[in-house]
């Protein structure tokens, strides 16, 4: 095992550096998910609608609702599942 020695003022400059980075990083995310709001998986999504998987993916190939691909996960804007609920209503 290799160890390092540094100077404690050294080793205090750099948790100081290490916390305000992670400050900036918190601060940052909580401004994404603040603009993007929250977006629902296929799970939650076939839990609202009260159908299966292969149903929903139905949909998204009939472009019935929505959706956005991030690699292989899909998301849902809650107000596209609001409103193929209640366009399914009529």
């Amino acid at each position: 095992m290799e160890m390092i020695m540094i100077e404690k003022r050294v080793y205090d400059s750099m948790v100081a550096k290490l916390e305000t980075l992670a400050g900036r990083v918190e601060a940052l995310n909580a401004k994404q998910q603040k603009r993007l709001g929250r977006w629902l998986d296929n799970e939650e999504v076939c839990e609202m609608l009260c159908i299966a998987k292969r149903t929903l993916q139905a949909y998204r190939e009939k472009r019935l609702i929505p959706y956005t691909q991030v690699g292989h996960k899909i998301y849902y804007k809650p107000q596209d599942v609001e409103a193929l609920l209640k366009q399914s209503k009529k």
